[in-house]
């Protein structure tokens, strides 16, 4: 389990990773965004995307689920107050594989809340071609480590 006294700065935490298909991204947008591109090989070909893509909100979807099986399933997560900032720097194509990873920017115990901390974020999902598709930055509120709870080497790995 890893509580707020795991996150410290410059700890690299790996998200899992994923294959997107052309079935997920047509099925993502007929439900939640259904602009040509995401819907339609020929329509995504005819954009400046290239390709069927995914919808970004749709990228944003897969990395919540990247990121909670890759390190969060295995926390003291408490939630998130939002998001700073979300960047869509690359399309994510039929076929693509996402990975990535979650960087620690900072950490710190919230004074108004005892026993819970901040804990801030520069997330990266990166494609085959290890080029960034989308960067975030957030905070995640996270209990500290109980007291009578001891620390493990499996803990820190």
């Amino acid at each position: 389990m890893l509580y707020l006294e795991d996150f410290t700065p410059g700890r690299v935490l790996p998200l899992a990773s994923c294959t997107l298909d052309a079935a997920a991204i047509i099925e993502f947008a007929s439900e939640f965004d259904p602009q040509p591109m995401h819907l339609d090989e020929e329509a995504g070909k005819a954009s400046i995307l290239g390709g069927l893509a995914a919808s970004g909100w749709h990228t944003a979807s897969l990395f919540m689920r990247m990121m909670y099986d890759g390190w969060l399933a295995k926390s003291s997560s408490e939630g998130s107050p939002g998001i700073e900032f979300m960047e869509w720097k690359k399309p994510v194509l039929a076929g693509d594989t996402l990975s990535g990873r979650s960087t620690v920017i900072e950490a710190r115990p919230l004074r108004s809340r005892p026993g819970l901390g901040l804990v801030k974020f520069l997330h990266e999902v990166i494609n085959q071609n290890d080029e960034i598709v989308m960067r975030g930055e957030n905070p995640i509120m996270f209990r500290a480590r109980p007291a009578d709870e001891t620390v493990t080497a499996g803990d820190r790995a």
